[in-house]
């Protein structure tokens, strides 16, 4: 259905871009913002500006951060010597809320997949064969259990293996096809407790 206002069908078209959002999930958005006061309207927009103004990626690590080098990578608590390489930047958001994993990370940003016209030059592969100096011990791959995932972790450990770096995977503690943004603390923490060598 088109509205007679060209606001709510642009507001609804731009909210449908997002994923996950459909047109009638898009529709009730907008309908709640209209009802909504100017106030938390504007505090949301401005939210969204801020995102784009002050995020920017990690030049260690590519994780968000309104700093640069990141707080993770800025720690003098973590341990520097195991990385654990992420796709992207919301599932290290995973592996700090189990509270059990102490070390730095590295984020891909994406997985391998011809299909989609992604390869190794598309990803912070050689940013994170440059980090893999004599202070490193370990690095763990915590790509997701899913084909890309997969593909991309046998990918880098051809790469990782002959540097003589013990190298590990997360244990399949998360079910195959699920995403590690949505696994449960419990999960992610048992799968870095039973990693195993790749």
């Amino acid at each position: 259905m088109k509205y007679s206002s060209e606001a709510v069908e642009r507001a609804i078209h731009e909210l449908c871009k997002l994923p996950g959002i459909g047109r009638k999930s898009a529709q009730r958005h907008v309908f709640y913002l209209l009802k909504s006061p100017d106030e938390e309207v504007n505090n949301l927009a401005n939210a969204l500006m801020e995102l784009k103004t002050k995020v920017r990626y990690c030049s260690i690590c590519f994780n968000i951060t309104e700093h640069d080098p990141c707080p993770i990578c800025k720690s003098e608590r973590r341990n520097k010597s195991i990385i654990c390489v992420v796709e992207e930047a919301n599932d290290i958001i995973a592996f700090e809320n189990t509270g059990e994993y102490k070390g730095l990370y590295h984020v891909l940003g994406g997985v391998l997949s011809p299909l989609d016209g992604v390869g190794p030059d598309d990803l912070r592969i050689k940013e994170l064969l440059a980090r893999l100096g004599e202070n490193i011990d370990e690095v763990i791959l915590a790509t997701n259990p899913n084909t890309e995932g997969e593909a991309t972790a046998i990918y880098l450990a051809k790469l990782i293996k002959p540097l003589n770096i013990k190298l590990s995977r997360i244990a399949r503690g998360i079910p195959v096809g699920a995403d590690l943004e949505y696994a449960d603390e419990l999960t992610l923490a048992r799968a870095l407790e039973g990693r195993m060598d790749f």
